[in-house]
């Protein structure tokens, strides 16, 4: 890294660093979600960028972008599969759909997109909770993904022959055949896991940090989103509340000494969670604090203990959460909103955590330029006073006008600065 970009790394960090201690920095910090964007911006299609195994379209367009809009953050390789369309089909999930794959199922441009069904069906729960890795083995995996399909019928009988037994299940051609196409996939991840780390140390280089250093989720989300489905998992806390209750206790303490685990590994880094089934509305005020909130409390307190920020990225609107919110260690914690009143969420949370977000994604992308800096204007307004804000779009920039995220940058760099 140069003097120059270093100083320049250096700034940005401060700057954020400053915005999440409550501090009021230099100027309004600003770092939204790209997503796809910069693909986009720069002519490509996102199936493009993701059958590109080399990443260079990937690295062409996210160096336009930062060198075009300067954010107070760099971006790694990411969630939006940039390089990985021959590792996805050799993966073969049942559960997604992406650009590009084959019989083009869904738009070039699209971004990646997640089929909801249940892992554990309702008959399940004696098994699951009994032995959890068998039932992974024979049920789930099959469900994930066609590669996994042979693990339906494994069978292995305890008996004296042990290890002969183990080995004819083994040696079953379906099973021979599953086995080396892990073992490729595995490999393939290493070389792509390589080139994913080179990149984020040639964006790193060029001054501008990646904050992101890990990642959690709230046991209930894990519940309704891996396991159980939306609608099955509204229904089983009316129908099944003890079974529910246990998933999630058990897999509480499995999250927290995870989180533990890293404790000295990446400090000051930014642990991301992605808020999906809190929003107002989708449960009781009462179940959302039995079955979401104490868990949620607990692992935000945690990773503060290991030395690290909780990212906190709120789904849907939470007006009504921010109550909640409010009931952490003051100056640790990172709120992101998608929808909330933001003058609300300052007046409840200023003082307490550093708030972002709800720079609507719809003004970005169809307001006019005027629009766009009126609204940014009343965000800086509303929320820099007295430190703790950060600006970041209420998702990710994705196929948002190249003029107003120009526009948008120009307003915060130039309205925002102290």
């Amino acid at each position: 890294m140069t003097p120059e970009n270093k100083a320049k790394y250096d700034a940005k960090v401060k700057r954020v660093e400053d915005a999440i201690a409550l501090k009021e920095p230099d100027m309004v910090p600003i770092k939204p979600s790209a997503a796809i964007f910069p693909v986009l911006d720069a002519g490509y299609t996102n199936a493009q960028s993701i059958y590109d195994e080399t990443l260079e379209i990937y690295r062409k367009s996210i160096f336009r972008y930062l060198n075009d809009f300067d954010p107070d953050c760099g971006i790694g390789v990411g969630n939006h599969y940039a390089g990985q369309g021959h590792l996805m089909e050799m993966m073969s999930p049942k559960n997604m759909r992406w650009a590009g794959m084959p019989g083009n199922v869904i738009d070039d441009n699209s971004i990646q997109q997640y089929i909801e069904y249940p892992f554990l069906e309702d008959d399940e729960f004696d098994y699951f909770f009994s032995d959890r890795t068998g039932w992974m083995l024979t049920k789930a995996l099959p469900r994930l993904s066609t590669v996994t399909e042979p693990l339906a019928g494994f069978k292995f009988n305890h008996s004296s022959r042990g290890i002969e037994d183990l080995s004819a299940v083994l040696s079953k051609p379906e099973i021979k055949d599953m086995i080396q196409k892990l073992w490729e996939i595995n490999e393939a991840r290493a070389v792509f896991g390589k080139k994913a780390a080179a990149f984020a140390q040639e964006v790193e280089d060029a001054g501008y940090p990646i904050f992101l250093g890990g990642g959690a989720a709230v046991p209930f989300d894990s519940y309704s989103d891996f396991y159980r489905g939306t609608l099955n998992s509204l229904a089983d806390l009316y129908e099944r509340p003890e079974d529910v209750e246990r998933f999630i206790d058990e897999q509480q303490e499995k999250t927290l000494a995870a989180i533990r685990a890293t404790k000295g590994i990446n400090d000051g880094k930014h642990v991301f969670m992605a808020l999906h089934k809190g929003m107002d509305g989708f449960m009781s005020d009462e179940h959302y604090e039995h079955f979401y909130w104490r868990h949620l409390k607990e692992i935000i307190e945690t990773i503060i203990e290991v030395g690290k920020v909780p990212y906190i990225y709120t789904e849907g609107k939470y007006n009504s959460r921010l109550k909640y919110l409010a009931d952490v260690p003051p100056g640790k914690v990172f709120y992101h909103f998608e929808t909330v009143d933001m003058a609300e969420a300052k007046k409840i949370l200023g003082g307490i955590a550093c708030i972002s977000g709800c720079m609507s994604h719809t003004t970005l992308n169809f307001g006019t330029p005027e629009q766009v800096r009126d609204e940014a204007k009343y965000l800086i307004d509303t929320c820099a006073p007295g430190g703790g804000f950060i600006f970041e779009t209420s998702s990710g920039l994705d196929y948002c006008s190249h003029k107003n995220v120009e526009v948008m940058f120009e307003t915060v760099r130039e309205y925002g600065k102290k």
